[in-house]
């Protein structure tokens, strides 16, 4: 009994004194509170849109009030003139001045990897983890979430931060809820678990509870910016704070874009998938329907290329792009296929200006900047028939076409021989429909809408209370 008396006063004692460390270390943080907005972006080499949305949120603050001081959280190795070259050189902006880096050290917290089950949850809490170490070695008077971390809200409100941030898409949401009631099998629904009732009902509390606590993180947000309709609606039914979110569309470089030609050459049309190497952009579906609409198409015609063009986050992102090398070679599609690895802007461009279509297939993509690009600069969309590109992007312009949307291998090869038969005339319509659509969603539109769901929260005048 004695033991027992003494193991239970020990684990009192260390939980006291860990309580009195945690709590200690929150009052030096609200002391030392900085003049500044922390963004908190563990990864700053994605090379997606997510980076450029960072990017030009840092320039907005900087233009808005110029007197706030931007640091970034990240833990890749960098500094501020790295950083500062990366947003010009891989996206065009620049910043106006290089923003101050808090390296994080304990980024495998928030690693897929590091929970191959329950990924969710545990990458949730994974970032509170991580987000202690960024608020202990910098506390910002604004804490500005752009990857997602809703978890790590009412931790940067415990600091005292205001909380803000800009959010791509719901971690949860009702549409992977009713996949796994259909049991529907997909990249983040496994095969196992589709195939049995009872994993599947499992699963479905599982992601029921989840929602409950996502819903209660994120209500902590004093603002949420969310990229699209349907984001806005899924973020709406969750977080319940209707009040506090604004609908900010992604800043899409439009400007560069704009000045492209919008005639093509004709010899060998090109067909363009601007896409990060993951698999819930489904690259081997375009590739499967590329390959369909070769097969078909009238001998007299030109053969036409494919160029992927994308970014790898990691190892298993490299695997991937190789495993679709392979894919190219069994069907007999080398000839007619492109690969274009971690290309610069500048190069993106070209690339972009020389394409009659892109491709874009990611089910439920929250909102889809690729298929703008592809708008922007003359390339007729081919996009996914749900979520962003459905609700806000291949919509009419002036009651004239801008896009096709597409759901199937059958679809989008018949999406793309369409395409490849089509009179110049009407190509060019609808890519003058389409440019003239994509400006709605330009950069500059951007910087307005986002100081403007901003300029409420962060006040140059203020001070940290």
């Amino acid at each position: 009994m004695a033991i027992w008396a003494l193991l239970l006063t020990l684990v009192s004692t260390l939980l006291a004194l860990t309580l009195a460390s945690l709590f200690a270390a929150v009052i030096s943080g609200r002391r030392r509170r900085r003049r500044a907005v922390g963004f908190f972006h563990p990864y700053t080499n994605d090379g997606g849109g997510g980076e450029r949305v960072l990017w030009c949120a840092v320039r907005a603050v900087q233009e808005e009030n110029p007197d706030l001081d931007c640091a970034v959280y990240t833990g890749d190795d960098a500094s501020p003139q790295s950083l500062a070259a990366r947003a010009f050189d891989r996206f065009g902006v620049k910043l106006l001045r290089p923003p101050q880096v808090v390296r994080l050290s304990r980024r495998k917290w928030i690693d897929e990897r590091t929970y191959p089950h329950f990924t969710m949850i545990g990458q949730s809490l994974g970032s509170v983890y991580l987000s202690w170490e960024a608020l202990r070695k910098f506390t910002p008077q604004y804490y500005f979430d752009t990857s997602g971390y809703a978890f790590t809200y009412p931790l940067a409100r415990v600091f005292g931060c205001k909380v803000i941030c800009y959010t791509h898409y719901p971690t949860i949401s009702s549409d992977m809820v009713s996949r796994v009631r259909q049991r529907s099998s997909m990249y983040n629904n496994d095969v196992l678990v589709a195939k049995s009732f009872w994993l599947s009902r499992c699963k479905v509390l599982y992601y029921t509870f989840f929602s409950w606590l996502y819903g209660l993180v994120g209500s902590c947000a004093h603002l949420a910016m969310v990229n699209s309709s349907w984001t806005r609606s899924h973020i709406e039914r969750l977080w319940r704070i209707p009040e506090r979110i604004r609908r900010v569309y992604p800043p899409c470089d439009t400007s560069a874009l704009l000045m492209l030609p919008l005639e093509r050459p004709a010899k060998s049309p090109v067909i363009i998938s601007v896409a990060q190497f993951r698999p819930e952009k489904a690259h081997a579906l375009q590739l499967e329907a590329f390959s369909l609409a070769v097969q078909r198409l009238d001998l007299e015609l030109p053969r036409p290329k494919l160029q992927f063009v994308g970014s790898c986050r990691n190892k298993e992102d490299q695997a991937r792009l190789q495993k679709l090398k392979d894919r190219s070679s069994e069907l007999d599609m080398d000839e007619f296929v492109e690969f274009h690895k971690d290309v610069t802007y500048r190069e993106l461009v070209q690339l972009l200006g020389g394409a009659v279509a892109g491709l874009h297939s990611m089910i439920d993509e929250h909102f889809g900047i690729s298929v703008v690009e592809y708008m922007a600069a003359g390339a007729i969309p081919i996009a996914h028939n749900s979520a962003g590109p459905k609700m806000d992007i291949v919509l009419e312009e002036d009651g004239h076409q801008t896009g096709f949307l597409a759901s199937d291998k059958e679809e989008y090869a018949d999406a793309i021989l369409e395409i490849l038969k089509m009179p110049e005339t009407k190509r060019l319509a609808i890519v003058a429909a389409a440019r003239k659509h994509a400006q709605r969603f330009s950069e500059q539109k951007f910087y307005e809408d986002f100081k403007a769901a901003i300029r409420p929260i962060i006040r140059g005048s203020s001070a940290p209370s």
